[in-house]
């Protein structure tokens, strides 16, 4: 890292021991088969046992209805007739297989409404910043599909003493894994380190007062570019190199794991002097600002591109690096198989050989992991962790705030839908007796419906970003849930809920890994308030304990 940049990192939950825990259990034996998850299915305790029997469909065929206040998953869905002998009010619905449908079904327990609320809750964090720098709070949800969880994150704020007044540099970072969570893991213990490191050789000492000086906005945004692609240099060919040299090696395998599997990657880089909003973006997560206009109308304005095979401009691109081979970009896929066109890892669409030996020569036991590249790999690379760079003016001032996402949060909410939610929770915080009485029974129209936001993202982006999932049959009354003190975990919530449904996140939230996997993705969301707070003395995080899953089990780490 460079000298003068010193990090305030936060510090990790049971979350990183989870995950190093199950790597150290589950890669010891690199001649092992590969990982099989585990799931628990808990009983509810309140009103008696719900009992569904689940049939594998996707999210966009789930429907979900109430029928004499019962709740059932319909599709494929029939009542029965018949009662259990050890439960005498438990009327049990569950999915028909006709001859034709072959597919296997298993029982599913719901889960009480407390129990819903602990697992919503279980991986969230928030954070007052006493700073006086422009970022008043940040909140941060999770909630796993796979098991473990691929997706992860990182948090840093670093101090730079520049020629134009002392700078906080605040990095929020979000890296949706697949294949596996190793890369995703690597980018949260390393990206924020490479990318300060970068931009340390960016904003040069002056040796006569030891002032950094402010490089142009393009040297920032190329040193942003090579700290993410030095990253995937020493997650792909140093890791692989090594594993080359010396395949028989247990720790070398482990570390070159990252290589096998993939991440998208989001960083988003705040300098409170300029207060200029960077976001660097490596496959399909996603940032959304929200801020009122001239008019106080509340906006939303996507910041990022969605770098996929449904991006004409992304697949443009591949096939111009690949004029020989039409099929490089086939089916919205990269030869045919991976989503994202930009990702960390993947070695599979980036080398056939490194340091002059095929990966075809690996050892039998590590081609579990270390896969064969596709037979239509001819030329690679084919995918970059090189990322798209914007920037953005922010206003404190005003009270903007960005949600920071991954995909599976933008697959169930618009961006206005978004901005909505946050602006709903907002009014909620600010005025708690007001917000309490929209739940009456004589509450308007207007009140029940999320607030009107206008969308002021680019054309061009919009026409790349998939919409999201509609519940077209929509019966509840109100549009939201407000039932959450971490804004992260109310739009996790509210994503669940496809349009206020607490029997949708009930269900969706009951369903265990990695069955939950065919119904939703990892979602991660982090939320970002801008403000203008007095100064404190202390210039410390401090722990928003209400927000935060135990209170003060995330202490900051300063």
């Amino acid at each position: 890292m460079a000298k003068g940049f010193p990090v305030v990192l936060i510090s990790r939950s049971a979350q990183e021991i989870t995950k190093r825990s199950f790597l150290a259990r589950h890669v010891s034996n690199t001649a092992s088969r590969a990982f099989s998850s585990t799931s628990l299915v808990k009983r509810n305790t309140q009103g008696g046992n719900r009992k569904l029997r689940w049939k594998r469909q996707s999210m966009r065929d789930l429907n979900i209805a109430l029928a004499s206040g019962i709740l059932f998953v319909a599709s494929y869905m029939s009542l029965q007739t018949h009662y259990l002998s050890d439960s005498g009010d438990f009327r049990p619905f569950s999915t028909t297989q006709s001859q034709q449908q072959q597919q296997k079904s298993q029982n599913i327990l719901l889960l009480s409404d407390d129990q819903v609320t602990s697992k919503l809750r279980n991986l969230e964090e928030s954070y007052f910043v006493k700073r006086g720098k422009g970022v008043v709070r940040y909140d941060i949800s999770q909630l796993p599909s796979n098991s473990p969880i691929e997706d992860d994150r990182s948090e840093a704020v670093v101090t730079v003493p520049t020629k134009d007044g002392n700078a906080d540099f605040y990095f929020w970072g979000i890296y949706d894994g697949h294949s596996g969570y190793y890369t995703s893991l690597k980018l949260r213990d390393e990206l924020i380190s490479h990318v300060v490191g970068s931009l340390g050789s960016a904003y040069k000492l002056d040796q006569e007062d030891g002032l950094r000086i402010v490089p142009s906005n393009d040297v920032i945004d190329d040193a942003i570019k090579n700290g993410f692609l030095q990253m995937d240099h020493e997650i792909v060919q140093e890791g692989l190199g090594r594993l080359m040299e010396n395949p028989h090696d247990k720790e070398t395998a482990i570390k070159a794991l990252p290589a096998a599997s993939g991440s998208c990657g989001l960083l988003t880089f705040y300098d409170s002097s300029s207060q200029l909003l960077r976001v660097a973006v490596t496959g399909d997560s996603r940032v959304v600002l929200g801020s009122l206009d001239d008019k106080n109308q509340w906006t939303a304005k996507s910041l990022s591109i969605d770098q996929t095979g449904d991006n004409p401009d992304e697949v443009a691109r591949i096939k111009g690096e690949h004029p020989e081979e039409p099929t490089c970009v086939n089916r919205g896929r990269v030869l045919g198989s991976l989503q994202p066109t930009r990702a960390f890892g993947d070695f599979r669409y980036k080398v056939k050989e490194v340091k002059g030996k095929l990966i075809e020569s690996l050892p039998e036991h590590l081609k579990v992991y270390f896969r064969a590249p596709p037979k239509n790999c001819l030329t690679p690379p084919y995918v970059t962790a090189e990322p798209v760079v914007t920037t953005t003016k922010i206003n404190p001032a005003k009270k903007d705030f960005i949600v920071i996402g991954s995909d599976g949060l933008y697959e169930l909410l618009s961006n206005e839908e978004i901005v909505g939610l946050v602006v709903k929770w907002l009014e909620k915080k600010e005025s708690p007796q007001d917000a309490n009485k929209k739940w009456n029974i004589f509450t308007s129209e207007e009140e029940k419906k999320l607030p009107t936001v206008v969308d002021l993202t680019d054309d061009k982006y919009k026409k790349f970003q998939r919409p999201a999932f509609r519940n077209k049959k929509r019966t509840q009354e109100h549009e939201y849930l407000l039932e959450d003190e971490n804004v992260s975990t109310h739009l996790i919530r509210n994503a669940l809920s496809l349009g206020g449904s607490k029997e949708y996140v009930s269900t969706l939230v009951s369903i265990p890994s990695s069955v939950s996997r065919k119904y939703r993705d990892d979602l991660t969301v982090t939320v970002v308030f801008f403000g203008e707070d007095k100064v404190d003395e202390s210039g410390k995080l401090e722990v928003n304990t209400p927000a935060t899953k135990n209170g003060l089990s995330s202490q900051p780490k300063l």
